[in-house]
């Protein structure tokens, strides 16, 4: 397995290449850029972009743009500036004197790596994950099991409803019950350091991909109940909670184990317009408004950090396949 894991390693190097390439044509190939409007919103003079253009390099030929942010560039001075390779992700070109590192993982003072926004979506990532997961897959067993009741009508319609219905709008609907009508919660709260704020953003993140665990696992469970060996060991007299937890879930966890590990990946990462909604303090928010600024160095660095995620999220899947069933081999 080891030197499985250590190709799939080494297959990042061209998946970062090719993402960041592809990633850095569109944004430059998008009418703008990051000197139209200063953060007062006003318009920036065609000399001090001239000059901005020179300090961050914006003045030269794409092609040696790209090679500076991949591998580095030499200044005027004679002096290097290492560029991806040392894992330096660049200056922002909004937010100036703080370099891409510095905004995504670099926490408040007398705070830890969790209060930063990096750390910030992946505790809401990993909440909506677990919401998907601890209601998701027992929805989904417990259907297959009353196949035809009235338990599994209400299971597949809400697996339906979160299917179809996209997040924004479930978001907007808790938000007038809970918020408006009942007064539970704040929409934009004061301070995130409460948990019970947290609760209505992951749940509203993880609506979909609790929707799509419990039909996957709804399906795959069905499947399994007509095995043979399933009809024999209930022949033999097991009881029917180690039947199910024995030979019937582990079994038809692998497809479900397909879709859980990207979508963590995707929760971390397309979060985008619920952390707009609430106020919350996190990457996609700071990643919409790169786009929306056209701060370069913030929207190469936030997308390779999220193709990275999404790489290291298939990998862990091929190996929980291993775990959950031994006739699996990697390598």
């Amino acid at each position: 397995m080891s030197r499985y894991i250590m190709r799939r390693l080494l297959w990042l190097i061209p998946v970062i290449i090719v993402v960041s390439g592809i990633t850095f044509i569109l944004m430059h190939s998008a009418p703008g850029g990051p000197w139209d409007r200063d953060l007062s919103a006003r318009q920036v003079d065609a000399n001090t972009q001239k000059r901005l253009n020179e300090y961050y390099g914006l003045d030269k030929p794409l092609w040696r743009q790209f090679l500076a942010y991949m591998i580095g560039d030499f200044r005027k001075d004679g002096s290097f500036d290492c560029g991806l390779i040392c894992a330096d992700m660049g200056p922002s070109y909004r937010l100036r004197g703080m370099s891409i590192q510095d905004i995504l993982f670099m926490p408040p003072e007398d705070k830890n790596f969790f209060y930063s926004r990096f750390g910030y979506s992946l505790r809401l990532g990993i909440l909506a994950l677990s919401f998907a997961i601890f209601f998701g897959i027992p929805a989904g067993v417990i259907s297959a099991l009353k196949q035809n009741t009235i338990i599994d009508y209400a299971s597949l319609f809400v697996a339906t409803l979160g299917i179809s219905v996209p997040s924004f709008v479930i978001a907007i609907f808790l938000i007038i019950i809970f918020a408006s009508w009942l007064h539970w919660i704040k929409i934009i709260p004061k301070t995130w350091d409460d948990v019970s704020v947290w609760v209505l953003p992951a749940v509203i993140l993880g609506f979909g991909t609790m929707a799509n665990t419990t039909r996957l696992t709804r399906a795959s469970v069905l499947e399994v109940l007509r095995q043979d060996y399933v009809r024999t060991a209930r022949a033999k007299g097991l009881g029917e909670f180690l039947v199910v937890v024995r030979h019937i879930l582990r079994n038809s966890l692998i497809p479900v184990v397909t879709l859980l590990g990207p979508a963590l990946a995707g929760l971390v990462t397309g979060s985008f317009i619920i952390e707009t909604m609430f106020g919350f303090p996190g990457m996609g928010r700071a990643y919409v408004t790169a786009i929306s600024q056209r701060d370069y160095s913030m929207i190469m660095g936030t997308t390779l950090i999220y193709a990275l995620l999404v790489a290291l999220a298939n990998l862990s899947v091929d190996i929980t396949y291993v775990i959950l069933d031994p006739r699996i081999r990697l390598d």
